[in-house]
């Protein structure tokens, strides 16, 4: 059975798409069947992958609006056992014409529970807010993966996500979990990164996954190349951050960790 993986966070900036692509990437490169699915109407997650919104003929907004199945839109990445539904300029407006529509909310989950590919993990990758696209995401999803970005405050802006979470969960979605808080930008050479790590694992506990994503130029650099960092630079720090992630993910779950072997599909 997939499980399915919403990666948000309201606040923009916190390394949320670099984790939902590198992430898939990483558990793609691990053996695993991937859908990565682009909600963002920004379409970084898209781009980062070789699909640039403004070239797809069809993307998620099809599927939310119901002109489309997930099947559909759904196409094979360059990379094998990773598949992507890409974002469009269409799904800048899509929260406007969702609300009219029966059953707004639960777009995204009736879709997928028609998808018919066999999967092992799907990553939903969320736009920076929490309107009506997030909270599709999150109503289909098994569990949240919540980008904590290393600096001041962080913690203290989580509260309306939280709350969000709390109330999909009680009216939406009730196997809604928490799956875990990501330390992301982290330079654990300074105090600032190491108080803030020390207090989200005080306030979070054993949710915080114990990889640590760290500040790192060439995971920066890679979706200008339009290539996940496994692909673009898999010695770099970055790459060995996110293959550790897909691990600690697997073993949490109970999965087969399979030696990373990141390929071009055939």
């Amino acid at each position: 059975m997939s499980r399915i993986i919403s990666v948000a966070n309201q606040k923009g900036g916190v390394g949320k798409t670099t984790t939902a692509v590198n992430l898939a990437a990483s558990l793609a490169s691990m053996g695993q069947e991937v859908l990565l699915i682009d909600l963002d109407p920004q379409g970084n997650a898209s781009s980062g992958l070789g699909f640039p919104r403004d070239d797809q003929p069809r993307g998620t907004a099809d599927v939310l609006l119901g002109f489309r199945s997930l099947d559909e839109v759904v196409q094979p990445s360059w990379y094998q056992h990773l598949y992507i539904a890409p974002s469009t300029r269409s799904l800048v407006g899509v929260e406007v014409e969702l609300v009219d529509l029966p059953r707004r909310e639960q777009r995204l989950a009736a879709a997928m529970q028609r998808y018919a590919r066999p999967l092992d993990w799907v990553i939903i990758d969320c736009p920076p807010s929490l309107g009506l696209l997030t909270v599709n995401a999150l109503a289909a999803s098994h569990s949240v993966l919540i980008p904590l970005q290393a600096q001041y405050y962080a913690i203290e802006g989580l509260g309306q996500l939280l709350d969000s979470i709390s109330a999909v969960k009680r009216d939406l979605n009730p196997r809604l979990a928490r799956e875990g808080v990501l330390i992301t930008m982290a330079d654990l050479r300074t105090n600032l990164s190491r108080d803030v790590e020390s207090q989200a694992r005080e306030v979070f506990g054993r949710d915080v996954f114990d990889t640590v994503i760290p500040r790192n130029v060439r995971l920066a650099e890679a979706p200008s190349y339009q290539r996940p960092i496994i692909d673009f630079d898999p010695g770099c720090r970055g790459a060995v951050a996110y293959q550790a992630l897909a691990g600690e993910l697997l073993q949490r779950h109970q999965r087969k960790i399979a030696p990373a072997t990141f390929q071009v599909a055939k």
